[in-house]
């Protein structure tokens, strides 16, 4: 079958890395089923699996992908939820310290089929494309939690999304603004902060830049670039949501901030498959949709890696079979 795929990691060149040709068909443990995959989409946990970060080369071959929509084996539209927990966990599958994403233990979703557990499947909506429901269970849902489950800030709070072309950082600004939050945003070009205006951001700042106001929160994704500026930007008492450090994870320090402001500092990772369910049908209710760049056949592949790598991106990028 066509796959997406690395067979030795290349850490300062990971585009060299990637392989797209054909692997074999996977295999179906009991209590897992296949799915006819339609749209994966490309996320950095991709670029990191290419550069052995959380992959070491003795689980390699490994297909990439940790998300995808398509059809189950009855032909139902299926939404895939890409944390894999252990067998017999019941909660909180985040909370799993033996959880694992789709490419990491297990092979993942970018190939023509993927074996999953029957319990990581939900239905897809006819409203949402197979390319907007792929977007859903990694970058999407974790926006979603960063904002409605973890942060503890109402609708009407003023919230700070560093970064304003990624895939999680457009579905911040989208989420935000349709439930009632003051989305401010920063971007490194006046493009980005002009598309972020589009998605419904109140106002957009270049990177670094001083703010009108402090605000309650900021939703961190780029790590050691940003987070000085995060810190300070926050009230007494704010609260930042990190998901992620896309630029690296050496942040300043910034602790006599911390501490004699009360600040609050929250880590949040992926979600669970409630709220996946609860982020669909939030999709269906309000006609939100995931801003998608580009979609690219899966043969394609590197066109769309290549565009992430460079920072090319305006929200997801989606390959489609």
């Amino acid at each position: 079958m066509l796959a997406a795929f690395v067979s030795a990691p290349a850490p300062k060149d990971p585009l060299s890395a990637l392989e797209v040709g054909d692997r074999p068909g996977p295999e179906v443990p009991d209590g897992w089923t296949t799915v006819q995959v339609k749209a994966v989409s490309l996320n950095h946990h991709d670029l990191f699996s290419l550069q052995g970060i959380g992959l070491p080369a003795e689980r390699m071959p490994m297909v990439l992908g940790t998300d995808a929509a398509g059809l189950d084996e009855d032909g139902n539209e299926v939404v895939v939820h890409g944390v894999v927990s252990t067998p017999g966990w019941t909660g909180d599958e985040t909370l799993d310290p033996k959880r694992s994403l789709f490419s990491e233990l297990h092979q993942g979703t970018m190939a023509e089929q993927v074996a999953v557990p029957r319990r990581n499947l939900l239905p897809k909506p006819a409203e949402l494309s197979f390319a907007e429901a792929a977007c859903l269970p990694t970058a999407w849902l974790t926006a979603y939690r960063m904002l409605f489950v973890r942060s503890g800030l109402r609708p009407g709070s003023t919230i700070l999304v560093q970064g304003a072309s990624g895939g999680v950082a457009t579905a911040l600004i989208r989420l935000g603004s349709v439930a009632g939050y003051r989305v401010w945003v920063t971007g490194r070009s006046e493009e980005k902060r002009t598309a972020a205006l589009a998605l419904g951001a109140d106002q957009v700042f270049e990177t670094g830049a001083r703010l009108p106001e402090r605000v309650d929160g900021v939703m961190e994704t780029v790590g050691e670039a940003t987070w000085s500026h995060s810190i300070k930007s926050l009230k007494p008492g704010g609260v930042v949501v990190t998901c992620g450090a896309t630029t690296g994870f050496n942040p300043g320090a910034e602790l006599n901030r911390v501490f004699f402001t009360q600040l609050s500092v929250i880590g949040s990772t992926m979600g669970t498959r409630e709220e996946l369910d609860d982020l669909i049908r939030m999709c269906r209710i309000t006609g939100v949709r995931p801003q998608i760049d580009v979609e690219v056949p899966l043969a394609e592949a590197r066109e769309g890696f290549e565009r992430m790598l460079e920072g090319r991106t305006a929200g997801k990028i989606v390959f489609t079979l």
